[in-house]
């Protein structure tokens, strides 16, 4: 219970810091940055050259695929159903299929779960919702967007960005049990720890939130399927097909109710996939998150 006041305290500091107007309005970006580019490479070279691989781990990777390809065949079966147009099909397949597994999930898992939380929690994120993310997540606004398609070099982009690349390196030191110790692995330790205030008090800055707004139906659909549907089907196939338990199992289910990734959300903006819906889906799931990530996590037990 502590762990889940902690957060909402520093969610409530980003809040709470929208009201300052001395604050430069490219703070969220440049923090955004700071974790993009210094604390996930520094928490994959600190927590992934330990991990013990196993073919387990391959669930809840997996977890994050099905959460998108049921959300594409589900919502782009209700669209055509029931004519809803391609704009607000695309919109939800990619909003609602996507977790915040890295920005909100990490520092979510990392308090309620801890350290070994965290190697699962990246291996979820990296080798499945940034792959995602990525690529098929384009592919789907390709397809659905009123934008000619573009060809785009989406294996540079994978290859290019910095969490992914050091995922690689990290993971090519596991293979051959090299660890990061010393006066670095204290370096990347006390990085590690920034993450959980930073992230979330960079999420409580972006919050934005219309009243008026929230009345979509849309909305309410695609936040069902996200904070509710999707980690239960996860929780009752990987625990009653598969028989995992434990840790695995609380990590994958915690990171599928996660609230809409942003990224994707500013894919479905680019490719004018109803942005004020994309818009209100990472405004009003994130801080609505809290609320059932937490009765989740009780429910886990």
């Amino acid at each position: 219970m502590n762990a889940i006041l902690l957060i909402i305290v520093f969610l409530l500091v980003g809040v709470i810091l929208q009201k300052v107007k001395s604050l430069p309005p490219q703070t969220p970006k440049f923090l955004n940055y700071y974790l993009i580019y210094i604390v996930l490479p520094a928490m994959a070279l600190r927590y992934l050259p330990g991990i013990e691989m196993k073919l387990e781990l391959l669930l809840p990777i997996l977890s994050a695929w099905i959460g998108f390809g049921l959300s594409w065949l589900l919502f782009g079966w209700l669209g055509k159903k029931f004519n809803w147009g391609k704009s607000v099909t695309g919109c939800l397949v990619i909003t609602a299929g996507l977790s915040n597994t890295s920005f909100v999930g990490f520092p979510i898992v990392n308090a309620l779960y801890g350290e070994e939380g965290i190697k699962i929690a990246l291996l979820i994120d990296q080798a499945g919702s940034f792959i995602l993310v990525s690529s098929v997540a384009i592919v789907v606004a390709s397809i659905y967007g009123t934008e000619k398609k573009r060809k785009r070099d989406i294996t540079r982009k994978i290859l290019t960005f910095p969490p992914f690349l050091f995922f690689l390196i990290a993971m090519f030191m596991n293979l051959y049990q090299w660890q990061v110790g010393g006066f670095l692995a204290q370096v990347l330790e006390i990085i590690a720890m920034t993450l959980t205030p930073v992230a979330l008090i960079a999420v409580g800055l972006q919050i934005r939130i219309n009243p008026e707004a929230m009345r979509s139906k849309f909305l309410w659909y695609g936040l069902g399927y996200k904070l509710i549907l999707i980690p239960a089907i996860v929780l009752l196939l990987f625990k009653g097909v598969f028989n995992l338990g434990g840790l695995l199992l609380k990590i994958s289910v915690i990171e599928a109710a996660m609230a809409p990734m942003i990224t994707a959300t500013i894919i479905a903006i680019s490719h004018d996939l109803e942005p004020r819906l994309a818009s209100l889906m990472v405004g009003v799931g994130i801080p609505l998150s809290f609320l059932t990530v937490g009765i989740w996590y009780l429910i886990l037990g």
